[in-house]
């Protein structure tokens, strides 16, 4: 499994489906059989890009990759046309299905749940919407769509497909793709969180946090934290996590407090690209730990996300090689 994701974005690099999956040439696109895993290789990181951001799970995003591979290993190459577009077709369809089988298992879920953290290559920062997509804020919301929806607004919204292109992706009626896109924009319009562009601010509000926490300074992570803010903790009734969002700056920064009084065994913390965020990813005895990811707005942190949970933490493993040494906990 890569451990940076890099997905592309249309009209950078990649040509856009046609509607129709097996018919029609594209515009600077691969045509004809050609070699059948070159072809699909050059369109891997776009499918898990589709797959994670309609699933929240690595691991559950990898497994559809590799299932549109064996599909795509038994297609007669030669009738595809439009090899990108029948792949997209097929991985948003696997994604789809195992996101309604997920879905009675994440009502169940003990404490919230929080998607599967990622590294992301720092420059994913430098197309906003596309980091927006894969945030950890974000890929939440999306939580709050049906599989449909989520399906079409990550689509339309992050990858720039047209609503003909999603008609012919999930087999409806433009007009149907409409309707969903709309609704589905609504709901997330409603509901997206704010959050700091600029990476400088960013990684100074990371910085200062940690610190903060590291010193066990309640009155500096008052100052840091505002008013309102929120932390959701998930550790899947796996790892020691609050069972509910804590809100407010006092109880957050006790709760954080707390959390560095009680550091795990032979600690790291490394700042690396998460999510298309800056966050802190703590390591024990070398091992992912956690992740501490911020909404950072006006200088202030609004929200924090931790993710404790050891079953969500498989895409971190490079993190002592990618990620920026900053200090040995919180």
């Amino acid at each position: 499994m890569a451990t940076v994701h890099d997905p592309a974005s249309p009209g950078e690099s990649e040509p856009e489906p046609q509607s129709d999956p097996q018919s029609g040439d594209t515009d600077g696109g691969t045509n004809g059989p050609g070699d059948p895993t070159a072809v699909f290789d050059e369109q891997r990181d776009l499918l898990f890009g589709v797959a994670y951001r309609v699933l929240g799970r690595a691991v559950d995003a990898e497994d559809a990759v590799q299932d549109a591979w064996l599909r795509w290993r038994e297609v007669d190459h030669a009738s595809v046309r439009d090899p990108r577009a029948y792949l997209v077709r097929v991985v948003t369809h696997l994604a789809v299905d195992r996101l309604r089988s997920a879905q009675h298992r994440r009502e169940a879920y003990v404490g919230p749940w929080l998607p599967e953290p990622i590294l992301t290559a720092p420059d994913i920062a430098d197309d906003v919407a596309l980091a927006d997509s894969v945030s950890f804020g974000m890929l939440v919301v999306l939580e709050t769509l049906s599989p449909l929806e989520r399906a079409v607004f990550v689509l339309r919204e992050a990858f720039g497909f047209s609503h003909a292109e999603i008609a012919g992706t999930l087999g409806r009626s433009e007009d149907a793709v409409r309707q969903l896109a709309r609704r589905a924009r609504q709901h997330v319009e409603a509901r997206r969180p704010r959050f700091e562009t600029d990476r400088s601010t960013q990684r100074d509000a990371t910085e200062r946090f940690l610190a903060a926490a590291n010193s066990g300074d309640l009155a500096g992570l008052m100052n840091l934290l505002a008013p309102d803010v929120t932390l959701h903790s998930d550790g899947g009734g796996l790892a020691k996590a609050a069972l509910r969002v804590i809100e407010g700056a006092d109880k957050v920064a006790r709760f954080l407090a707390g959390i560095a009084q009680k550091p795990p065994p032979e600690p790291r913390t490394y700042l690396a690209s998460v999510n298309g965020r800056l966050a802190l990813v703590v390591t024990s005895r070398g091992e992912p730990h956690s992740v501490f990811s911020l909404d950072v707005v006006d200088g202030r942190v609004t929200t924090i996300h931790v993710q404790v949970n050891p079953d969500k933490l498989h895409g971190l493993h490079d993190i002592a090689r990618v990620g920026d040494p900053v200090g040995p906990l919180p």
